[in-house]
């Protein structure tokens, strides 16, 4: 199973899209500071998940999120005030 996930930080204003076969460890990942674009912002929290059968689909929707500001604008007015697991 493959993820696409959205992580807010809970010091900024600032949403992370990513997606990882361990939402768990990937979540570690984040919050220990081993991946560069998230480490300033800490700590994380899941605010989205999706889930997926096949990677490259998952790999898609990612793009199209991180490509489409409406789709993601849209999608960040729905869940900012709480998490959609």
């Amino acid at each position: 199973m493959h993820y696409l996930y959205i992580l807010k930080s809970q010091v900024e204003d600032r949403h992370y899209i990513g997606i990882a076969e361990n939402m768990n460890a990937r979540l570690l990942r984040h919050n220990g500071g081993y991946v560069c674009s998230t480490k300033a912002y800490r700590p994380w929290r899941v605010l989205y998940t999706e889930s997926y059968d096949d990677k490259t689909i998952a790999r898609k929707r990612e793009i199209f999120l991180k490509k489409t500001a409406r789709a993601r604008k849209e999608l960040f007015e729905k869940f900012d005030n709480g998490p959609i697991v």
